[in-house]
């Protein structure tokens, strides 16, 4: 038993901390009230309180039978409001309510559409600071007034994100560079911030009993403190430009190591527009068939051949432009966030899909098992990696080619059904495999827009990536050239059959189009 002088102490040192780090956190953020970790908290509590109860006592209680048009609308019409007042509650708080508010955006599998569609809004309206502020950081963290260091500076961002902002300047040498300052408020309020969200998720939890985000938030708080170090985003763009030195058309932008900082990263200024950005790809006769092409090699090497991957491929992450050589260069942009994939994880990894291909149901089994998937859900698991019906899985998603509109409006109608078990799979599987999803929905989304998924371009190419990668493996392991020849055949043969599959596919695709 602990003395009553010792609990008093102890007591008053709790209340000491909570002051000095609420003081703290006040002068970082320039004594913004909205910085105080128990106003964001309450804020934040309240926002979940009023959506939980919007279900509970609005929808849960009401007099229309489940299922029905009038309860579908009610839901609907609930789903919205609710949606909205997060959206607010990310604005407002802005940080990591905003990374993890973009994240939810790309959780169409899981969260209703109005969710999703109301989310999607922070990937191109994330609040920005004002130039002081900007100008605060670059003066603590580089030594030197903005006045010194720059010939001009565009006040106005060119880009704003989560957790930073960037602006387009030129240096006194004249050189044109990308200057990436993160949010003033960001370090001070992340620590709070994530377990505030730890707390809401389980009171979440328990509102709605299928609600099983824990994994989003242990992932968020591994990924956060990485993204925060700008220095680790340098070094990460400097890996995968030697990773991938011998293909011509990447570009990573060259880091000015004298002018980068925790919070600071001042980089090469490289022109392009975005990979969705219809209009761009028209007007400078850019083929889109050539940026799937690329974008479905980049990232089917980075997960099957290097295990190191961009994690954030969101459109404004990815830039296209005209080569002089006449086809497409794509320069990557935000290094904060790589996955770093096991050889175990990839090898798994990579024989799951050829599984998938092959419509193996056992060899499915076993993978998915060996990525932490058990028992009959290997075929959800199979699903939600290839973003198409089990039905289309067993026909062969090679020959079968893209999902069709009925085939999503089968998912999105059976989505309330299959929800737990999709949480069950997010909850169960191999944490690795957690930002590959993430990878594996935004390019299918970039290749939706550009309009070239039927074409399956991206797939092909990220299919023989996975061929290869199984076979190199299994040859490092032979003990003798025969045994390593026997293998090469056979790595040939199931290239061969793929393309044969896939000419099937172009020859029907294209039969179909002249009648």
């Amino acid at each position: 038993m602990f003395s009553s002088g010792f609990r008093r102490v102890f007591k008053y040192s709790l209340v000491g901390s909570a002051f000095a780090a609420t003081g703290y956190s006040l002068q970082q953020n320039n004594y913004d009230i909205n910085s105080i970790g128990i106003v964001r908290l309450t804020r934040a509590a309240v926002t979940v309180f009023e959506i939980g109860s919007a279900y509970r006592n609005k929808l849960y209680k009401s007099n229309f039978e489940k299922g029905s048009n009038e309860y579908n609308d009610l839901k609907s019409k609930i789903h919205k409001k609710s949606a909205e007042k997060l959206l607010d509650l990310c604005c407002t708080n802005k940080g990591v309510y905003i990374k993890v508010g973009q994240y939810l955006a790309t959780l169409d599998y899981i969260l209703p559409n109005e969710f999703v569609q109301t989310m999607k809004i922070l990937y191109s309206h994330a609040p920005k600071n004002d130039l002081k502020d900007v100008y605060k950081v670059l003066k603590e963290d580089l030594k030197k007034d903005p006045d010194e260091l720059f010939e001009s500076f565009n006040p106005e961002p060119i880009g704003t994100a989560s957790l930073a902002q960037v602006h387009k300047a030129v240096l006194k040498d004249g050189r044109c560079v990308a200057v990436k300052v993160q949010h003033p408020y960001v370090q001070g309020n992340a620590r709070v911030d994530m377990k505030t969200m730890e707390y809401l998720v389980k009171l979440m939890s328990y509102v709605f009993p299928e609600f099983r985000f824990q994994w989003l938030v242990d992932e968020t708080k591994k990924n956060i403190p990485q993204e925060l170090n700008f220095e680790l985003e340098a070094k990460n763009a400097e890996k995968i430009e030697a990773l991938f030195k011998d293909i011509r058309w990447l570009r990573v932008p060259k880091i000015l190591w004298n002018f980068t900082t925790p919070r600071v990263l001042i980089m090469e200024f490289v022109e392009g527009g975005q990979v969705n950005d219809l209009d761009y790809i028209q007007a400078n006769k850019i083929d889109p068939y050539d940026i799937a092409d690329k974008l479905g090699k980049l990232y089917s090497e980075m997960i099957f051949k290097h295990g190191f991957v961009h994690s954030d491929p969101h459109p404004g992450n990815i830039l296209i432009s005209k080569s002089e050589r006449g086809d497409c260069d794509i320069t990557l942009l935000d290094h904060g966030l790589y996955a770093v994939l096991s050889d175990e994880f990839r090898f798994n990894y990579a024989n799951f899909w050829l599984s998938i291909l092959d419509k193996n149901r056992k060899t499915m089994r076993l993978y998915s098992k060996q990525l932490g998937i058990d028992g009959d859900l290997y075929g959800m698991f199979a699903c939600m990696v290839t973003g198409r019906s089990w039905d289309s899985i067993n026909k062969g998603i090679v020959v079968d080619g893209v999902a069709t509109k009925g085939e999503l409006d089968v998912l999105k109608k059976n989505l309330p059904s299959i929800l737990p078990q999709m949480a069950t799979v997010l909850d169960s599987v191999n944490r690795q495999m957690l930002l590959i999803f993430k990878t594996n929905d935004l390019i299918r989304g970039i290749e939706h827009t550009l309009k070239t998924s039927k074409k399956m371009r991206a797939f092909k190419v990220m299919s023989e990536c996975c061929v290869n990668s199984v076979y190199d493996q299994k040859k490092v392991k032979c003990s003798s050239k025969f045994d390593k020849l026997k293998i090469l055949l056979v790595q040939y043969w199931t290239l061969l059959k793929l393309n044969i599959y896939y000419k099937y596919l172009q020859l029907s695709t294209f039969s179909l189009r002249s009648l």
